[in-house]
């Protein structure tokens, strides 16, 4: 992407996106992306993801669902933090309208974190809910994510293929966790039982 492929398609257009992005902006989609783009910010992400885990263990008593959620936006913190490391990726040549700290531009933290978030709390509100319309409403959740992502292209803090993958990231993270959490036929507990005094002299 930096340098192998930057020569390719679709990698050659994606400064044109940004400048179009940049060239449109006005003074409500300024106002609007700004709060998306905070909603993806990793104190919002941090807050709601503590908030949903607390309701969820009060409401449901249990943990299986709020270590779910959790462990969802914390793997996909990991994977981003690694991937800054390993690719250095400037940010696009246009005006930005945020401050970002000094990370590579791939992928967008704010886009990966709102997935694992918005994604992981969709799947399971669907699961607990029992109405077909209820459990279908869950999944606008979804728009969340997307309107972060449009959000941070809008301001010029990200290219296309790293918002890109980040919903990649955030999708295998809720994916994971929910295989491991979130899986009924997955026993988080062992029964031991007393051998029989049969069983012991045999």
């Amino acid at each position: 992407m930096t340098k192998v492929l930057s020569k390719d398609w679709p990698f050659t257009i994606e400064d044109a996106v940004n400048r179009d992005f940049a060239a449109g902006r006005t003074g409500d989609r300024n106002g609007v992306t700004g709060f998306f783009s905070l909603v993806g910010s990793t104190p919002v992400i941090i807050g709601v993801a503590v908030l949903a885990a607390v309701v969820l263990r009060l409401r449901l008593h249990r943990w299986r669902e709020s270590i779910f959620l959790c462990l969802a936006v914390a793997a996909q913190a990991v994977v981003f933090f690694f991937t800054t490391l390993a690719i250095d990726r400037a940010r696009p040549a246009v005006p930005k309208m945020d401050v970002s700290p000094p990370t590579s531009s791939f992928p967008s933290g704010h886009t990966s974190a709102a997935v694992a978030l918005y994604a992981g709390l969709a799947l399971v509100l669907s699961l607990l809910l029992k109405r077909a319309w209820l459990k279908a409403a869950c999944w606008l959740l979804i728009l969340v994510p997307v309107a972060v992502a449009f959000s941070r292209l809008y301001r010029g803090m990200h290219h296309p293929s790293d918002v890109t993958a980040s919903f990649v990231n955030g999708a295998v993270c809720v994916t994971i966790a929910a295989r491991a959490l979130l899986d009924r036929t997955v026993t988080w507990t062992k029964s031991f039982h007393r051998a029989s005094p049969m069983s012991s002299t045999s």
